[in-house]
């Protein structure tokens, strides 16, 4: 299997329906973090390749011929598109893997059905959007409609390019809107791939336009952009609150922000089956290399069991061990860059001189270093930065605990709330625990639990608004009143 042959790689941006290079004329390299080899020339966009994919994004959006479509046609759009990405879902993978080097059984089973069935829910659920009428005063009659906001900007991390961008645009386009959207940097290749999807499915030129280049330009020129009626990001906190300065700076545009998250998983002694809480945990934990952000990065097991518990959460982990992204056998790929894989690799060392290291080993392949396999450490206090800090790496703590609140309490001790598991047969507990969680997620007896009709977000850092269910149209649509007086 060869890129030459089984994907296509075109770098260019796609803006107003056409694939155009950088004003600036600029590219960027992005690399096969599997590899260290180059695999294209990205188009590096700067402010001036953002005012003209605005400027055709409103240009679209008023002239109706999306905004305006029927709810029915737009989710046609939608489910054609779904259709597109499962007729090329080997070369969809295959680029995903490429460039963000997760396994490609990852990419072909997981990221890129995913991708399809969030177009295709969404297209399903188009013509479902109602308009409500409330109760008024005799004599009126008053309807309230989620109306679109116009063009939105949305901004996708590299962990999941398609999955991530699929959350992000299907909600945002059923409602009417247009669409910029800025893909990581490191990960550009399947959002651009989907952008001509997208017209080949429909969607009208300049309704969809995509924008690669470093989040410091293209972010900042969108976050800033009075045109952007609303923003959209996945990624750190750190980017999350300076686009809160941006907006607030520029024109108030509306944000749903999904940030940094440090989860909590929870094994109780009478968890029902222990084998299979150490695998799920290891899942939680080690799965797309730890680079999730509602990864279960932090483990608290009750003392009794704790012992038990990671001895097999060490068995656990073996499934998850580096290799070549390519082969089938691989339970892990390479990390998302070397650099990324220098910030790990220094997070482990820095652990293991406080705390008990089981594996974590570093290991060159070919050309790369950016491959980990899964760690595991032991014996940190709660006052240690891995406690606190997102590493985005396949480390995990392991912490034991003698009382209930005081699991709960150190579950919380976070300045993030994206998720959190339970581990238990006590219905009572599963409750009583889950409803003490600060977290947009609680899974019972499962981990990162997530699907088409649940929202997805979390509380304090980790951000606010939510992707996935009907509530992902509440980031792109706002409410009008409109009151007809008739006594």
């Amino acid at each position: 299997m060869t890129i030459e042959t089984t994907a296509r790689v075109d770098g260019r941006a796609l803006i107003d329906g056409d694939r155009v290079h950088a004003a600036s004329g600029d590219t960027f390299v992005t690399i096969n973090p599997a590899t260290g080899s180059a695999i294209a020339d990205i188009a590096q966009g700067g402010s001036a390749d953002i005012d003209r994919a605005v400027a055709a994004a409103r240009a679209a959006y008023e002239s109706g011929s999306w905004s305006a479509l029927g709810a029915a046609e737009r989710g046609l759009v939608l489910r054609r598109l779904a259709d597109l990405i499962e007729r090329d879902a080997d070369e969809l993978a295959l680029l995903e893997s490429l460039d963000m080097g997760k396994p490609l059984s990852q990419t072909s089973a997981v990221d890129v059905p995913g991708t399809a069935a969030t177009f295709r829910w969404y297209g399903e659920l188009a013509d479902k959007l109602t308009d409500e009428v409330p109760a008024t005063p005799p004599g009126s009659t008053a309807i309230v409609s989620r109306v679109a906001l116009g063009v939105v900007a949305a901004i996708v991390p590299w962990n999941y390019p398609l999955d991530i961008a699929a959350w992000k645009l299907a909600p945002a386009l059923v409602a009417g809107n247009s669409v910029v959207l800025k893909p990581a940097e490191t990960t550009s290749l399947s959002a651009l791939r989907l952008g001509e999807l997208a017209l080949e499915a429909g969607l009208p030129a300049g309704v969809l336009n995509v924008v690669p280049g470093p989040g410091a330009v293209i972010g900042r020129a969108l976050g800033l952009h009075p045109h952007v009626d609303a923003l959209t990001f996945t990624g750190s906190t750190a980017v999350a609150k300076r686009l809160m300065t941006y907006a607030g700076e520029s024109n108030l545009k509306r944000l749903s922000l999904e940030a940094g998250g440090k989860s909590s998983n929870l094994i109780f002694a009478d968890a029902e089956d222990l084998s299979r809480a150490a695998e799920q945990a290891a899942f939680g934990a080690f799965y797309n290399q730890g680079e999730v952000c509602s990864a279960n990065s932090r483990i608290f097991v009750e003392r009794p069991v704790y012992d038990e518990f990671v001895g097999l959460l060490t068995t656990a982990a073996q499934a998850y061990r580096s290799g070549d992204p390519l082969d089938p056998a691989s339970g892990n790929g390479a990390l998302v860059s070397e650099s990324h894989a220098d910030t790990v690799a220094e997070a482990i060392a820095a652990a293991a001189r406080d705390g008990e290291l089981i594996g974590g080993e570093r290991i060159q392949r070919g050309g790369s270093s950016a491959f980990i396999d899964p760690a595991i450490v032991t014996g940190l206090p709660l006052s240690h930065p891995l406690h606190r800090d997102e590493i985005f790496g396949p480390l995990v703590v392991v912490q034991a605990f003698d009382d209930e609140g005081d699991a709960v309490h150190a579950a919380n001790a976070t300045d993030y709330g994206l998720a959190a598991s339970v581990w238990t047969s006590s219905l009572s507990r599963a409750h009583r625990v889950s409803e003490r969680l600060v977290a947009g997620t609680v899974s019972v007896n499962t981990v990162d639990a997530l699907g088409s009709t649940t929202p997805f977000g979390g509380f304090k850092q980790s951000g606010f608004g939510r992707d996935l269910s009907r509530h992902a149209i509440d980031n792109y649509v706002g409410l009008k009143t409109t009151w007809f007086q008739h006594d």
